[in-house]
């Protein structure tokens, strides 16, 4: 509810001579909590004088309380957006200004003005994202939770239980009419059920430093471009119990909103990469809980908005959205049965970009955990996957252990439900006949696929590579192709053709 009259403050921030920088129009945008005025250079943000449940802006010095925690909170991912807060004052002569001594009528936000044209969900809407900008964008993810203060104080089995039981009363005021109350209920009990059964794993990754001060609204229209890099914004700063959570669930926001936006390779690429710089698998068990409790609520969401107005093709059109968020929560929840795929070959057989296409048809959502050789190494380097080694990192020792671990964190995600696409060179038989063991010992279905192409092609395509966690070159092509490479019992696949064609010869051997 709406608890102070702002149309003066309102007016007064639509005068673009406030901007003092040449704006001559001023644009307005208007959300639940915040009234927007955006100018040529500057955009000022005003908290609306409201009070929800789980929100209260009701006066100004709770305004004020909030626009400076909502400063320092964004700071840490966007230092260059957020320029302070100012006050609204009333001077001597009776009217309104801006940062001038006076009686304090309000307070706004004080922001630089960026290009809302590289909004991220803009650039999906227009195809524009590909896997190493949201490559980059895990990078930054993983660094902001890295640095984020670790919590005890929520999370775990009780901060995401009081989630879902808050979502259950939400659909219960607002989809009544719009969805079938029986697949709500459905919902909110498997949830449930869910958090019991995680209930230690939940507990130990709260105990563990999991749990933290996350940003708490990480979907892209909170995303942008600033020099071609992406920031995060507009995190939450009005309730802890919505920011106070595990990093996972902060991430499966994103990774949800990708795959609503039919998106599905770039969440299962922004996973992996966020798992390749954490090393954060073995909290994989509670990504289809997180995401199912992310798209509830997108869905009594959409109900809420449908509730609220009169025209009726708006009214319908946030209903469709409430009943495909509704399915896509439920559909989390119904997770196949893990399974292990092996993708093999020499550098330049395309191994590595088949295995990550076929990730995303593979096991749980967003799909499968791609297990490289190449970013493990990496790893036990001390390096970021983009990083090039030296030839002391090439050695058999080296490449024993690398393979080790390969084989440990692939048993290590079987373990936790979820399924595995293992990209390896797996030139040795004995390799090969590792990574199948692993299936056996964990008891999942095993698959796998031996890459090939003609020379001239495989030393073109690396020699072509860019922003790629294989350091091999066409002089390292060449050494491969004197391998003795044993018999090969692997489903064999020509990928010298287009990568769609190499593609469709591996799902319809899984017969997907």
């Amino acid at each position: 509810m709406i608890c102070e009259d702002q149309s003066e403050q309102v007016e007064f921030l639509s005068d673009p001579a406030v901007f003092a920088d040449g704006t001559r129009d001023v644009a307005r945008a208007t959300t639940h909590a915040s009234e927007l005025f955006i100018g040529e250079e500057r955009v000022f943000k005003l908290k609306r004088a409201a009070q929800y449940p789980f929100l209260d802006y009701s006066d100004k010095d709770k305004r004020l309380k909030n626009c400076e925690a909502e400063v320092a909170l964004n700071r840490r991912t966007a230092p260059d957006l957020y320029l302070g807060v100012k006050p609204i004052t009333r001077g001597d002569d009776g009217k309104l200004h801006l940062g001038e001594p006076g009686e304090v009528v309000d307070w706004v936000i004080e922001m630089k003005r960026f290009d809302e044209d590289t909004l991220f969900d803009k650039l999906a809407a227009r195809g524009k994202l590909d896997r190493n900008l949201m490559e980059r964008l895990a990078d930054k993810i993983a660094t902001f939770h890295a640095a984020a203060e670790a919590r005890q104080d929520g999370g775990g089995r009780t901060g995401i239980a009081l989630i879902i039981e808050s979502n259950h009363k939400a659909f219960l005021e607002n989809a009544p009419g719009f969805l079938d109350m029986e697949r709500v209920s459905e919902l909110t009990d498997h949830c449930l059920a869910l958090v019991a059964d995680l209930a230690e794993l939940l507990e130990s990754r709260r105990m563990r430093g999991c749990v933290r001060s996350c940003h708490g609204d990480m979907h892209l229209r909170n995303i942008f471009l600033e020099d071609g890099e992406p920031v995060l914004f507009d995190c939450i700063e009005f309730n802890e119990q919505f920011s106070t959570i595990d990093v996972l669930y902060d991430l499966a926001f994103l990774l949800m909103d990708l795959d609503y936006r039919g998106l599905k390779t770039l969440a299962t690429v922004t996973m992996n990469r966020y798992m390749d710089i954490t090393g954060s698998s073995w909290g994989l068990a509670t990504l289809p809980l997180f995401l199912s409790v992310r798209a509830g609520i997108r869905s009594f969401v959409a109900c809420a908005a449908a509730k609220s107005v009169d025209d009726e093709t708006f009214k319908q059109d946030q209903a469709e959205q409430a009943r495909i968020y509704l399915d896509m929560a439920l559909n989390y929840l119904d997770a196949p049965e893990p399974r292990l795929i092996a993708v093999g070959g020499l550098s330049g057989s395309g191994k590595s970009r088949m295995a990550r296409d076929l990730a995303q048809h593979i096991g749980a959502a967003p799909g499968a955990r791609v297990v490289r050789s190449d970013v493990l190494r990496k790893r036990i380097a001390g390096k970021h996957p983009l990083d090039k080694l030296g030839p002391e990192f090439y050695t058999p020792e080296m490449s024993e252990q690398t393979y080790q671990a390969v084989f440990d964190e692939a048993r290590a995600v079987l373990a936790t439900g979820h399924s595995v696409v293992a990209d390896c060179v797996f030139s040795k038989p004995h390799e090969r006949d590792a990574i199948k063991a692993v299936a056996e010992d964990m008891a999942v279905p095993f698959d796998g696929f031996w890459l090939s192409a003609s020379p001239d092609i495989m030393e073109a395509r690396v020699t072509k590579r860019e922003k790629n966690a294989s350091d091999a070159d066409a002089r390292v092509v060449r050494m491969q192709l004197d391998y003795d490479l044993g018999h090969i019992d692997w489903h064999q696949i020509d990928s010298s053709g287009t990568r769609q064609e190499t593609d469709e010869q591996a799902l319809k051997i899984l017969d997907i």
